[in-house]
């Protein structure tokens, strides 16, 4: 039987509607809900490596507060993404990629497939050369070096048992870490500019040349691909259709999305407040650990060589699994972390990106920054099948159309394909 012929038997088996009662569902407890979440984590884990710190730093240290904004429809879009994929999946019975087979065939599903697993390739550099970046502030080595060195650890991660729940720890750890690094600079700097922060907020304009800047950054932060990621992620936590109503399903995308924020937010702010005054614009890793220099002193570039390295190694490890995972879910091919295919495959994927990132010859920051700009093309052919399976009456049927689901997933759509365009437009014209 086929992966896509048993994802079918499966939905058949438990989504049956005769079975399903939606006013019997009740809405779980806190306690029980954060039992149930772990997808969101592990996304978060994914999401904020190394390219969303440089990113965020770069913004910051760039133009202030002045695109502080982008949080607000970062928010929003990352809850709707996952609200919109989390759903389509809970209401079938099968991830993502396997649905958009189930409805628009096996081309479109292929495609879906091949777009984002390039995107996750690209995020993959990114974080090959942030691993390396952190290591290099860290011991006082070649980034290259430090690379190889996380390359090791992260294949021993990769073929020892119980894969899904150290990467959820894992990632957790690295998260509340981060977490306390960056609010512990931010309060020593006497926190931010208030005037300028709320103004940042209400003015929503891009300054002069941010646009592709602001793809980048988005595109890291708020990417359909991680919604589409997360369906796979829920089969391995074993979410069930009643998970789409008591709950689970909200809480996991809030999570996701707080940490996202919490961490991301704090670095752009610290960036404003140390880095803009003096005009810095940051092209090495060093330049990051000017940002915790007013309150760590000669203790900033080790912290930031660990929060690189912690962003980083959270991010390798969830994100070429995320690559590997959508690619064979294009092929019927197994999507367990613990299939050996996911395995091995994740490993094959480092082995190639790693050659390129050693023989590109500008800073791994600038990789860093160019890879995480080049994860947004996938958000634009991903997407149009998401919006299209959302407002199907079949993928619905038996609950209530989600009106405002769907148009909030048209929205944020149609946004992020007009800043793709714009982004690609004005990189190709500077190229030519």
């Amino acid at each position: 039987m086929s992966n896509l012929e048993n994802a079918k038997a499966i939905a058949q088996e438990t989504f049956d509607e005769e079975s399903f009662d939606e006013s019997k569902v009740k809405k779980l407890p806190i306690g029980q809900l954060l039992k149930r979440v772990g997808p969101g984590l592990i996304l978060t884990g994914v999401v904020i490596g190394p390219g969303a710190v440089t990113t965020a730093a770069m913004l910051g240290a760039k133009y202030g507060y002045q695109l502080i904004w982008l949080y607000l429809p970062i928010m929003f879009m990352g809850i709707v993404y996952m609200m919109t994929t989390y759903r389509i999946t809970l209401l079938t019975g099968m991830p993502t990629i396997h649905a958009i087979e189930h409805y628009y065939g096996k081309f479109a599903a292929r495609f879906v497939s091949l777009a984002t697993f390039i995107s996750c390739f690209f995020f993959t550099l990114g974080n090959i050369s942030g691993s390396g970046a952190g290591a290099s502030l860290i011991f006082n080595v070649d980034w290259k070096i430090g690379a190889l060195i996380m390359i090791a650890i992260l294949t021993y991660c990769y073929f020892s048992k119980g894969v899904y729940n150290k990467v959820e720890k894992g990632i957790t750890l690295c998260i509340l870490g981060m977490i306390i690094a960056f609010y512990f600079t931010l309060f020593g700097t006497g926190g931010p500019n208030v005037a300028e922060l709320g103004k940042g907020f209400v003015h929503w304009t891009f300054p002069a040349g941010s646009v592709v800047s602001a793809l980048g950054f988005m595109s890291t932060h708020a990417s359909v691909t991680t919604g589409v990621y997360g369906t796979y992620l829920g089969k391995e936590k074993q979410w069930k259709k009643e998970d789409m109503l008591n709950g689970v399903m909200l809480t996991d995308a809030i999570v996701h999305i707080l940490g996202v924020i919490l961490i991301s937010i704090a670095i752009m702010v610290v960036g404003a407040i140390v880095l803009n005054p003096t005009g810095t614009t940051i092209t090495a890793p060093a330049q990051l650990a000017e940002m915790l220099a007013p309150t760590l002193g000669v203790a900033a570039r080790p912290i930031m060589g660990i929060a690189l390295l912690a962003a980083g190694f959270s991010s390798l490890l969830g994100n070429t699994q995320r690559a590997v995972v959508l690619l064979n879910a294009g092929f019927n091919r197994p999507t367990s972390l613990e299939h050996k295919s996911i395995k091995w495959g994740a490993l094959i994927v480092i082995l190639i990106a790693a050659p390129i990132c050693f023989i590109y010859g500008g800073s791994p920051t600038q990789l860093i920054f160019i890879a995480n700009v080049l994860t947004g093309v996938s958000t634009p052919i991903a997407g149009f099948f998401i919006c299209r399976m959302i407002c199907r009456k079949d993928v619905n049927q038996g609950l209530k159309q989600p009106r405002v689901l769907q148009a909030c997933m048209i929205i944020c759509y149609i946004f992020c394909v007009i800043l793709t365009s714009v982004s690609l437009y004005n990189t190709i014209s500077k190229v030519l």
